[in-house]
């Protein structure tokens, strides 16, 4: 096996596990924001007291479970897309809608990237993520940051899964001696 084809399968297995691990924080989230938005409800209608914090659990429970599951959705090509039918093509024209896909979602993740570390006059010091840092919830003792950080980690998943793609595509996988060829939209490294 030659090196390239190893770090392509390296960093699809990467992409595989990060993706893993998305689910798993979207899954979460989503649990926990409909555990907030229950006793939000309990607390209100039976108990009549609701609690402040609740509401703000909430909407950041669905922040990093709308930007977890975001990055999921791109590795398994269910984002929305505005022509889906470009995602079945294969041979060299499949090449190109890859490449101009992957090109699109790299400009956008990477401007987003860099004003979360930059802010204006690139200070760091005014970026997004120290912004962040500075300030606190207001119902809940805890920076913004734990919140706020969804979104660099998401877009970070990204560029791992769009690398990982273009990896696939320029070194597809090896079948098998006697084994039909593989789905190439699955989710098992070889």
């Amino acid at each position: 096996m030659s090196t390239a084809r190893r770090i392509a399968q390296g960093l699809d297995l990467l992409s595989v596990q990060l993706n893993r691990v998305g689910l798993v924080v979207a899954v979460l989230a989503v649990l926990v924001m409909l555990m907030a938005a229950s006793w939000q409800v309990i607390a209100r209608y039976v108990l009549a007291q609701p609690p402040a914090w609740t509401e703000e659990l909430a909407r950041f429970s669905m922040v990093w479970g709308g930007l977890m599951g975001a990055s999921c959705a791109f590795r398994f090509k269910a984002d929305p897309t505005l022509f889906p039918e470009a995602l079945l093509l294969r041979g060299p024209l499949g090449v190109v809608t890859t490449l101009i896909r992957s090109v699109g979602v790299l400009i956008f993740v990477s401007v987003t990237l860099w004003f979360c570390i930059f802010g204006a006059g690139m200070n760091p010091a005014r970026g997004y993520i120290a912004r962040l840092a500075g300030r606190q919830a207001e119902t809940m003792d805890v920076p913004m940051l734990v919140f706020g950080i969804a979104i660099p980690i998401a877009f970070s998943f990204i560029i791992i899964h769009v690398f990982a793609d273009i990896a696939r595509l320029a070194l597809p996988r090896e079948a098998p001696a006697g084994a039909s060829e593989a789905d190439p939209d699955t989710d098992v490294v070889a």
